[in-house]
Formats: structure tokens, C-alpha cells, sequence
């Protein structure tokens, strides 16, 4: 290129650079201004805007729908966790108020408090209300509901560098009355289940399954691949006659579309709808809900499904994504953001949805080419009269299991949630700030044959100890301001790990600290210690390990996450011939304590473990002459109190 054209170039680069700075400026001139911008009103939103509100931040919480609350009112009452000892931080904080909600409304007695599960299974209305009286005590946060993004403004700072390190500065937004608004803030935490916020600031995002040899991971497929885990509804049914509403025909709704489930029904190989295993088609959670409602969910490896897999291809960026990713140039080139081109396909997906999810149960209990003894079992159920009011009972929310994944500082793989070598738990996290219990559960990817007959692939269901997350997987690499609380960097098996709501909101309440530490000190969220975020967890009872024996409220709570932060926890016990194993069966998928997670802080301090232990305490600087010996007397508890204390001063 001449000289000239080079100078020409360079000044008209000057010049859409003081453009933008402008355009900046005038934007910023007319924006409302907050420390903490949150979008996403999901149970992760809700966690990550009350933990930095309660610290004294502002804090706006923006919600494109017209409820809070996300998956949690919108059918999936069933949270998934595997044992109790796992409900943690503000899940736990969650669960004690409908708990109390239950106690309160129909007694110490009642079936509704036993069937609420410790306050882990709620109505969709009773978690709404809990989600929004808890939002109404913090008057540092706002929320703004029925607010849809359609752009973020990021600074280079100035920078020239080909991909510069940037800073969120503005959110664009549409309210309902089709007004824009500009909304500026310090930092910024994307807590929707797509990753909107993310992909409108432009950072690089995963979509689709890996191949097994990029991460090691056996449950991943041999090539990679375009392929998303499914969606669809949790609806809420009930049995009982004063409460029941008819199931809608819905729109679009031809007889032909289900006529494939006859042969299966006529021939006994579906012998039941409603089940908890296969064949059945309507998984109703046992156990039930307060006052007689069933979660109801997909039949894992059924011959008839409620997901859809292949036909959700488009939710995560709209159809100019599916048609990159189906190019050879998938790997390089990005979908434009666009309100309108997310829209109008995540519309057609939900009606499609709807379609199949309702309509076969329609088709179950109108048709009269159904079995007589089919559609007596299927007569008795109906929609839940009080809840959904405004959406002909019917959830607001699609189910998306899996959609965008940000590429972040560190990429959560299978590997994080096995065992390490040699030891009972899984993979130690120096930088963790948050745990779950569930293990990688995928409820499909793709489908071969028929939505009758041929089978879901992808399925996976994988037994796993409980497992440490690290702040890394919040972090993007080149934006400093901003947080990703449900599209967090991962795999596609390991973010099957932590797609559960108990999950997403420890890293929304890990989110929320990390904004607020960043804020304090007006720093990047990168600069914020790991350390930090985990004492302000553990002040307020979240775990970022798992421990059996001592929980959220023990005395002893804070001094004993502090140390297994450090390490201290793992290798206490040796491998488990059943990587995984769990406790006894409580009843459905709820189970006893993980066996060998426990603190043990009554039992003496053996020689062996002591010099363990002092090995961790000189690494943390902490001086080993004032740490207890292990005398024969001195407990676990006794040392780690000891080291704790330390530590403090």
C-alpha cells in the first residue's frame, strides 16, 4: 500500500476513534449510573445482586421477561442436588425461607412443610414470592423487569493492540413501551442462562460438544460437533380435582403430529404416561410438591421424549450462528448480536416447544384413537389452576439446558469433577469459589430416528464426588469488568456439572462479592484474590467445599473452609474403590452424607497428619511454632482453630 493510502487509513482510524469517544460520552451523558449492572433476574442474577447490594453497592438488576426468578418459578421446583449437606450460601438462605414460608402458612405438622424438602421444593409461586420480598428488603438494588438488551458499549481505554483488553462501559436496553435505555456501571454480571450480556460485549463464547482428545474427556464425542443439550418445559401438574385446569389445545395443534405414539401405546410398550423411568413419557419428580403438584420433566432414555434435541440449534445466537457453525469457517467467525435476530428464532423454538410438550398431552387425554386405560391415567392430571395465571398456567421459560459457554480464564472440564489421584474428592481448586454435588448429567444432545421410535444421543448421567469450581470459570479473558454467573467457561461435560440451579447461584453470590471486592478497591475483577471472595462466602455460610459434619451455622464453619481453601481437606482419606460413592437413599435422587467427606474434628491428630498439615500452614506463611503438636490429645479441631486464629491476626 502507498504511503498516502496508509495516512489516509490512519486519520480515518483517528477518526472513528474520537467518533466513538463521543458517541461514548453522549451515551454516558444521558445514562442512569450504577456500581453493578446485572442481567438476568435468574436465581444467579438474584444471588449476585443482593450479595453486592447488602455490601452497599447500587445495583441495577435488569430482567427481559416479566418474572424474576428464572428456572426456580418456572416449573423447576425439583432442584437438583444430591444430598443436603450441599444447600449452601443463598440457596440455603432460599430454602430456609420457604421452609419458613411453608411452617408458617400450614404448621410444624403439616404435610406442606414435609413435602417441601428442608425448603429445596417449592411452588413456583412461593419461590417468586420468596425471590421478591427478599429483593424488596435491599434498597441498594433495583430491579427492572421486561427490559431486552440490544447492545453493550466497551472501551479500549485507547488502545491500538489487534484485541485489546476492554471494559464494559453501557448497556443498551428496550423496555416495554419500546423506549431505549442507556444504563452505565462499573462493573457488569451476566447471569442470563444464554450468555446475552457476554456475546453483546463481544467476548468469544464456546458453542457445541468438544472432542474427546481436546480436554480427555471419555463422556465427550470423538469429533467435535454443532450439537446442544435439549430443552424443554417443566410444567406443574397436579391430581387434585379443586385445583386442576384443563390442559389447553395449543396453537398450531393437528391430531397427525402425535398419531406415532398410538402403536407404541396399543402394543404395551408404553404401559404408563406418567412415571419416574422409562418407558414412561411425563416424568412426574417424586417426591411431589406442596399441596399436591408434580414437577413434571423429560424421561431420561424413553422411547417418546418431552426434549427436543437438533431443534434448539438456533436459541443460543439466532439462525446466522447455525449457519456459521455450520460453515468451514465456524471457528473464526462470531454471530452479530442482534435483539430482533434472537427474537424471532427463540420465539419459534418456545412455540415449537409448546407444541410438542402440551400438545401430546393433550393428544393423551382428548384423542379417542388412546387406549380407554391410557387416557383414564392421563384424564387425572391437569395444569396447576393457581399457578402461571397470566400464561394460561403454563411456565413462561423454556428449560435451556445449555446454550452459549464464554471462553474464560479457565475452562472447567470432566476432569474437575473427578477424583483426584489417590484421594476420595475431586481435583483440588486453590482459587475455588464455589462447589456442587450433582455430577455431569446430560439429558441429550441429538436424536437418530423418529421422535417415536430411535433414541437420544449424548445421554449422560455420571456419578461424581462433590467438586470444587473455580473463580476462573467467572472471568472472560479480555474484558476486566465483567462476570459470567450461568455461561460460565467450560466444556461441554463439564458445564453439564454446573448447569443446577444450586450451582448457578454459589457462582452468582461468588459473582456478586467479586464485583463488590473490584468496586471497593477500583480494580479489574481479575485482580480480585480468590481469597477474599471466599471469606466473604464463609461469613456468610456459602461453602466452597464440601464437608459432611460441619455445616452452614457449625461454630466451626468458617475456620474449617478456610482451611480446606488452603488444601487441608483433601488426601485425608484414600481413594474410593466407587469414585462418587454416595450415602444411602433418602428417597428419589435425594441421598445420606457423601461418605468420607467429613472434617472429622473430634478425632485426634495423628503424627502423619500433622506434618501434613504443617507442610500447608509454612506454605500459607503461617508460623509453625505456634501451630499445636500433635500430642496425642490434640484434635483436628483443636489445629485447624489454632491455624484459623493465626491466620486472623
Amino acid at each position: 500500500m502507498p504511503p498516502l493510502c496508509f495516512r489516509r487509513v490512519a486519520r480515518v482510524r483517528r477518526l472513528l476513534s474520537l467518533l466513538s469517544l463521543v458517541l461514548s460520552a453522549s451515551l454516558r451523558l444521558f445514562a442512569e449510573e450504577f456500581d453493578v449492572l446485572v442481567y438476568g433476574a435468574t436465581p444467579a442474577g438474584i444471588a449476585a445482586a443482593l450479595s453486592a447490594g447488602r455490601a452497599g453497592d447500587r445495583v441495577l438488576l435488569v430482567e427481559p421477561t416479566g418474572r424474576v426468578g428464572g428456572m426456580m418459578t418456572n416449573g423447576l421446583s425439583h432442584t437438583d442436588l444430591r444430598t443436603f449437606e450441599a444447600v449452601t450460601g443463598f440457596y440455603r438462605e432460599t430454602s430456609r425461607r420457604i421452609e419458613a414460608h411453608y411452617r408458617d402458612a400450614f404448621g410444624a405438622e403439616s404435610a406442606q412443610l414435609r413435602d417441601c424438602m428442608h425448603g429445596t421444593q417449592a411452588e413456583p409461586k412461593v419461590a417468586l414470592a420468596v425471590f421478591e420480598a427478599m429483593l424488596a428488603e435491599v434498597p441498594k438494588v433495583r430491579v427492572r423487569k421486561r427490559w431486552i438488551l440490544e447492545n453493550v458499549k466497551c472501551s479500549t481505554g485507547g488502545s491500538e493492540e489487534p484485541d485489546p483488553v476492554r471494559s464494559a462501559e453501557i448497556a443498551l436496553f428496550l423496555d416495554e413501551e419500546g423506549e431505549r435505555r442507556s444504563v452505565a456501571a462499573h462493573y457488569f454480571i451476566d447471569a442470563t442462562y444464554e450468555g446475552d450480556l457476554l456475546a453483546a460485549a463481544r467476548i468469544p463464547y464456546r458453542l457445541g460438544r468438544e472432542a474427546r482428545a481436546l480436554f480427555n474427556e471419555s463422556l465427550a464425542p470423538e469429533k467435535e460437533d454443532d450439537q446442544l443439550q435439549a430443552y424443554n418445559f417443566r410444567l406443574i401438574l397436579t391430581r387434585e380435582e379443586e385445583n386442576r385446569a384443563p390442559v389447553p389445545e395449543p396453537a398450531g395443534y393437528e391430531r397427525e403430529l402425535f398419531l406415532g405414539i398410538l402403536p407404541l401405546l396399543k402394543t404395551g410398550k408404553i404401559g404408563r404416561v406418567f412415571d419416574m423411568k422409562p418407558p414412561a413419557v411425563f416424568k412426574a419428580h417424586t417426591p411431589g410438591l406442596p399441596n399436591g403438584k408434580f414437577d413434571v420433566n423429560d424421561v431420561s432414555q424413553s422411547l417418546v421424549r418431552l426434549s427436543l434435541p437438533g431443534e434448539n440449534l438456533a436459541w443460543a445466537d439466532g439462525d446466522a450462528g447455525v449457519a456459521i457453525r455450520s460453515g468451514s469457517e465456524r471457528d473464526t467467525l462470531v454471530a452479530p448480536f442482534s435483539r430482533l435476530g434472537l427474537a424471532i428464532p427463540r420465539q419459534r423454538i418456545f412455540d415449537a416447544h409448546v407444541l410438542w410438550n402440551v400438545g401430546l398431552l393433550y393428544f393423551l387425554q382428548n384423542d379417542q384413537a388412546v387406549p380407554e386405560k391410557i387416557r383414564q391415567e392421563v384424564a387425572g392430571w391437569g395444569l396447576a389452576k393457581d399457578e402461571f395465571v397470566q400464561s394460561r398456567n403454563l411456565p413462561e421459560q423454556l428449560y435451556v439446558r445449555e446454550a452459549r459457554r464464554m471462553i474464560g480464564t479457565y475452562v472447567y472440564t470432566q476432569q474437575d469433577t473427578e477424583a483426584a489421584e489417590g484421594d476420595v474428592r475431586a481435583g483440588f481448586h486453590e482459587d475455588a469459589v464455589a462447589m456442587g454435588d450433582y455430577g455431569p448429567n446430560c439429558h441429550g444432545t441429538g436424536h437418530e430416528g423418529g421422535r417415536f421410535s430411535g433414541r437420544h444421543v449424548g445421554e449422560f448421567y455420571q456419578v461424581a464426588p462433590p467438586y470444587q469450581i473455580p473463580y476462573g470459570v467467572l472471568l472472560p479473558r479480555k474484558v476486566d469488568n465483567l462476570l459470567s454467573a450461568c455461561a460460565v467457561s467450560a466444556s461441554h461435560v463439564g458445564f453439564c456439572a454446573l448447569r443446577f440451579e444450586p450451582v448457578w447461584m454459589s457462582l452468582g453470590e461468588a459473582a456478586g462479592h467479586a464485583a463488590h471486592l473490584a468496586n471497593a478497591a477500583k480494580s479489574t475483577v481479575h485482580q480480585v484474590p480468590p481469597a477474599a471472595i471466599r471469606k466473604r462466602l464463609h461469613a456468610t455460610g456459602a461453602a466452597t467445599l464440601y464437608v459432611s459434619d460441619v455445616p452452614a451455622g457449625h461454630p466451626d464453619f468458617s475456620a474449617v473452609q478456610w482451611w480446606g481453601g488452603l488444601g487441608g481437606l483433601h488426601w485425608l482419606y484414600p481413594a474410593s474403590a466407587k469414585p462418587g460413592q454416595r450415602g444411602a437413599n433418602i428417597v428419589g435422587q435425594y441421598f445420606e452424607a457423601f461418605p468420607f467427606h467429613a472434617a472429622a474434628l473430634d478425632q485426634v491428630l495423628s503424627a502423619q497428619l500433622a506434618a501434613h498439615w504443617l507442610g500447608i500452614a509454612q506454605e500459607a506463611k503461617l508460623n509453625p511454632a505456634s501451630l499445636p503438636a500433635a500430642d496425642g490429645k490434640v484434635t483436628r479441631g483443636d489445629w485447624i482453630r489454632a491455624a484459623f486464629a493465626i491466620a486472623a491476626h
